[in-house]
């Protein structure tokens, strides 16, 4: 039996123009586990609104960020499955959950090398609706309707796990290293509260107050919020931060309907008008620099500070080829494939 690992992250535009920009929203936002309302009203929403007026917008953001060699999320993907690959025998192949570099394609790049078991590594340390899950439910309806004698094993969000947290907090002592800082915000992709609601296994616990991410439940397999704040706090204490010079923070909301607070945009505000002069931001969601790390943080997020009377603004990048980070996923992948073997 030949195995093989599948690496899916996000996605992106084919290019920073305003067409290929809104292809790439088009397929992003039309997807249920997104924005999860009826289709009617989601194409309503979609296709008769957001369509017209964003990707002109969306498109001036990639530009700002854009390299010469592509796009930062894809050639940074691709930089980490390389790395992978040179640590294992087996193969290793690339697939982005939207866009051109497809699930079907990678899965098809390992049978077509043999594989008939694949290990699925959605690039996501956290589990929510709009990123793990709706990764697992696509490669499932691919191999059962192109892959039928295809095995797919998964990696479970790794927020918690002990060798995460240390290869990403040392990751963050060493860029901080040489820099002075008075706070360390940690900034997660937002999501719409009710995805917390209904990802709550319980149908009772997450009530998104002041304790129910605190409060041990069966229900923290897949909330989003008690994840996030974890890795905060488990970063805080393993890098032995003092409680007042640490926080968590979430961005990129969208519409009108509450997503999970405080927001990232108006804590950096809070935190310059109150008189913080140097201050450090991680971005824990992705594993991968990408628009949101780059132009909506590192650009957009250090204007607000600016703006506010901040002086010093660090951004912290994501881990993306980070070697401690190659070789724990090539660990990973060793210990499931030995796993398999002795089943």
């Amino acid at each position: 039996m030949m195995k093989g690992t599948l690496l899916v992250n996000l996605g992106s535009p084919e290019s920073p123009e305003p067409k290929d920009v809104k292809k790439y929203l088009g397929e992003f936002l039309m997807d249920e586990r997104v924005i999860d309302v009826p289709l009617w009203a989601r194409t309503l929403l979609v296709k008769g609104i957001i369509l017209n007026t964003r990707p002109k917008t969306s498109a001036k953001a990639y530009k700002k960020i854009w390299w010469e060699n592509g796009s930062p999320l894809i050639v940074l993907s691709e930089q980490l499955q390389e790395k992978v690959q040179e640590q294992l025998e087996f193969p290793v192949a690339l697939a982005m959950r939207y866009g051109s570099m497809t699930i079907k394609k990678g899965l098809q790049e390992l049978v077509d090398k043999g594989c008939d078991e694949v290990f699925l590594i959605p690039l996501y340390p956290q589990f929510a609706m709009a990123t793990t899950e709706t990764i697992l439910v696509l490669a499932e309806e691919i191999r059962s309707e192109f892959f039928p004698q295809l095995k797919i094993e998964s990696l479970k969000p790794f927020y918690n796990n002990p060798d995460y947290i240390s290869v990403l907090a040392n990751s963050i002592k060493e860029d901080l290293k040489d820099k002075e800082y008075e706070h360390l915000l940690f900034s997660y992709h937002g999501i719409p509260e009710r995805h917390i609601r209904k990802s709550d296994i319980t149908k009772s616990h997450c009530k998104i107050d002041g304790s129910c991410c605190e409060t041990a439940s069966k229900a923290h397999e897949f909330c989003y919020r008690h994840q996030c704040k974890e890795v905060t706090r488990l970063v805080g204490e393993y890098l032995k931060l003092e409680p007042d010079t640490y926080s968590t923070s979430f961005q990129s909301r969208l519409g009108f309907d509450p997503w999970l607070q405080p927001y990232t945009d108006r804590t950096i505000e809070r935190l310059g008008k109150k008189g913080v002069k140097t201050m450090a931001i991680a971005t824990p969601a992705f594993v991968s620099d990408c628009l949101e790390t780059l132009e909506e943080i590192a650009m957009e997020g250090e204007e607000i500070f600016h703006e506010v009377g901040g002086k010093d603004f660090t951004t912290i990048p994501c881990l993306n080829a980070n070697e401690a980070w190659v070789a724990l996923l090539a660990k990973w992948i060793k210990e499931w494939s030995k796993a398999t073997v002795e089943v």
